[in-house]
């Protein structure tokens, strides 16, 4: 079984903390800071032993290598990226499986954000980590990939089983609902979410983990191919991936 911990910090990183239950084998996801982790793994009595990146920006390795110092662990990260991965030991790419105890987790090659990209894919728990490819109602800036790049990756995540779990990188999903609504006003599901959005945040709790499922429902980046959106943004007669473009470019003009 997999325990998964969500760890909020700096402004809107979230470090996720997994361990396989049956093994008490643990991992880090893109720990941004050491000190929070550290702290959980001393009231859970947890030892680290991995830490999984998905990418080189340094709000997701930052704490690679105090963690790595304090405790051993593995750093596992993308082969294509091993340069840009402070620590790295264990490189991965697109098909490769890390192992977390009893738990795989598939590596799939995700560029766009950055070239190196990848995410992790845990079948038996559902559950998708995916860093900066995919948000919770938006996908990642393209800071180094294409269009075409990132289009491609977000069509192999929407491949998945609805009912896996997105477990992304940041708390972005009040803002990304602002943007979903300007060009997807006619989705009944999307002002739906975007209320229970709004609700959970006046909380203060995390919007996350969302679904494929719930993204293929209300998240423009996953729905290139939708009549009402292509209507409003006058895109009626192009391709998928060309609508994709058009998206990510207005939503980094959005305001």
């Amino acid at each position: 079984m997999l325990e998964i911990l969500q760890i909020p910090v700096l402004q809107d990183n979230y470090i996720y903390l997994l361990q396989d239950t049956d093994s008490g084998l643990t991992a880090a996801i893109d720990p941004a800071v050491a000190d929070a982790v550290i702290d959980v793994l001393t009231e859970k009595s947890w030892q680290l032993d991995y830490i999984f990146n998905t990418h080189h920006h340094g709000d997701h390795v930052g704490a690679n290598l105090q963690l790595k110092q304090q405790t051993g662990c593995k750093i596992v990260g993308s082969a294509a990226d091993q340069a840009r991965i402070p620590g790295i030991d264990i490189m991965l790419g697109d098909g490769d499986v890390v192992k977390l105890g009893n738990l795989s987790f598939q590596v799939i090659d995700t560029p766009g954000h950055t070239v190196g990209h990848i995410v992790y894919y845990c079948a038996d728990s559902q559950a998708l980590f995916c860093g900066d490819t995919l948000f919770s109602l938006g996908c990642g800036r393209l800071f180094e990939g294409s269009a075409e790049q990132m289009w491609h990756s977000l069509e192999a995540l929407k491949a998945l089983p609805a009912e896996t779990r997105i477990y992304c990188a940041h708390e972005y999903t009040a803002a990304n609902g602002r943007f979903a609504l300007s060009v997807d006003a006619d989705n009944p599901q999307l002002r739906q979410r975007i209320d229970q959005v709004a609700n959970l945040r006046q909380q203060n709790r995390p919007t996350l983990p969302s679904t494929i499922g719930l993204e293929l429902a209300t998240n423009p980046f996953f729905r290139a191919d939708n009549v009402s959106i292509r209507r409003n943004i006058g895109m009626t007669e192009q391709s998928d991936m060309a609508v994709f473009r058009q998206l990510r470019l207005m939503k980094d003009q959005f305001r």
